[in-house]
């Protein structure tokens, strides 16, 4: 499996609307994880004019989480890791 990549907004909307703390979420992840994530900080996601969501942003992969927090961050990070018994099928179809 490839490595998760998670990009976290440090644009100043999403600073100052709680993307200040999102950057301690690579000390913070559960070690299970291991080397699977990567945490990355970005200048800007330029998804504050999407009308998506709120501030502050990040991504998943290639999810996009508004209002993200770090449980909402680590719940997506299990949803990859560890799909579904539905979503299980439909990739090893996918793979055939």
């Amino acid at each position: 499996m490839e490595k998760i990549t998670v990009n976290l907004c440090l644009g100043t909307t999403c600073f100052v609307m709680g993307g200040a703390k999102l950057q301690e979420l690579a000390e913070t992840l559960p070690a299970k994880y291991g080397d699977k994530i990567e945490v990355v900080g970005k200048t800007c996601l330029e998804l504050c004019s999407s009308g998506f969501s709120k501030a502050p942003y990040a991504k998943v992969n290639d999810q996009i989480i508004g209002e993200a927090t770090a449980e909402k961050i680590i719940s997506a990070i299990e949803e990859i890791l560890n799909p579904k018994e539905d979503e299980k099928v439909e990739n090893d179809e996918d793979e055939e």
